[in-house]
């Protein structure tokens, strides 16, 4: 029985004494034709249980197909998976976004349904195309488990990433210079907004978020700080701890600063890793948990490979790239003020963000 888009369908394969006859058309074991493994697999990642699977088979195509083979046809993505987890990766990324998001998964030694966390490295190329660089799972977020996420990526052929855009999460800044020494953090404005509106009554909330408008979209750094001194002088006595908590992660908030607002807009959020979140949960809100880790990451994997389809390009990055040479540098020139050599190194890697062969290409600047 061969199983297709118009139903099951019998045929008769002939036999041999000598077993020497091989089929061309349909195989020997083949029950399937027509595309029903990526008809299967295109369900299954949007976000269709097993069960859906079956009676949507059954009730468009006429076809009763078994949970098993639902299973093995879907476990065939993992080996995609590895391939795609181990790839190589390109040497250098300007801005790579990371983050992690909650899914419930029953955990295989207690068998209880925890909430695990899955972390998502999203880099972007200098040509402006988003590439997600992969993903993994683990009981809980930490700096301790990014530092090994960042090896990996190491491991598999970056040498350098010119921006990190990461959360307010504690000890993230460290776990990254560790496996990227020269990599510049920039936390992510939008969440140090909702941590610093945490500590204000409703009532006030519009104000204060009006207020801090003015520190991070301040002309530059200094400007910014001024910004601050003012914003601690207006509400410091009211709410005193919001101004402190931007001063102790400032070292992180100010490298947006260096670069022109079209560039400003991608790198002062993680807005671009947040929609990709967006989608995953798309999918596995439908799932009240996943039974192991492995068929999370199918799922997530289906989720991730349906999000690269579309708009991988950013589009105030190829805007920013079509610029001079000199539209470049004069922006990181400002940020550097009278530190010279300093500067020196940062204007470098500011272009190589643009353009990676750009000292390969421009000999004649004098900064090969």
């Amino acid at each position: 029985m061969l199983k297709g888009n118009d139903g099951a369908v019998p045929i008769d394969i002939p036999r041999d004494c000598d077993g020497s006859f091989e089929p061309v058309l349909i195989q020997k074991g083949q029950t399937r034709i027509d595309g029903m493994d990526d008809k299967i697999i295109g369900l299954y990642a949007a976000g269709l249980s097993t069960r859906d699977i079956r009676a949507h088979l059954e009730e468009v195509y006429g076809l009763r197909v078994s949970a098993d083979l639902v299973s093995r046809v879907t476990d065939a993505v993992l080996a995609e998976v590895s391939d795609w987890q181990n790839r190589a990766l390109e040497p250098v990324y300007p801005i790579v976004f990371l983050d992690a998001l909650r899914v419930k998964i029953r955990d295989a030694e207690s068998r209880q349904v925890k909430n695990k966390a899955v972390y998502v490295a999203l880099g972007v190329t200098s040509e402006g195309e988003r590439e997600v660089l992969g993903l993994w799972i683990a009981n809980n977020e930490g700096a301790k488990f990014w530092l090994s996420i960042m090896n990996n990526l190491r491991n598999r052929g970056i040498e350098d990433i010119l921006i990190a855009v990461v959360d307010g999460l504690k000890g993230f800044p460290e776990a990254i210079n560790a496996a990227f020494p020269e990599t510049t953090v920039q936390t992510c404005i939008v969440h140090l907004v909702r941590h610093s509106l945490n500590f204000c009554g409703w009532k006030d909330r519009k104000a204060v978020a009006k207020d801090l408008k003015w520190i991070y979209q301040a002309t530059n750094d200094t400007q910014a700080e001024k910004a601050l001194d003012a914003f601690e002088a207006e509400w410091g006595g009211k709410y005193p701890s919001i101004a402190p908590s931007w001063r102790r992660a400032w070292q992180e908030v100010i490298p947006f600063f260096a670069f022109p607002p079209s560039v400003r807009k991608i790198i002062y959020t993680t807005n671009a890793i947040e929609s990709l979140n967006r989608v995953i949960r798309k999918t596995t809100k439908t799932r009240g948990s996943f039974p192991t880790d492995e068929a999370a990451t199918k799922l997530i994997y289906l989720a991730i490979r349906s999000f690269e389809k579309t708009g991988r390009c950013v589009r105030e990055w190829v805007a920013d790239r079509c610029g001079t040479l000199e539209e470049v540098v004069l922006p990181a020139l400002s940020w550097c003020r009278d530190e010279c050599f300093i500067g020196f190194l940062y204007i470098s890697r500011y272009l190589v963000m643009f353009d990676p062969k750009i000292f390969q290409c421009r000999p004649e600047s004098g900064l090969s």
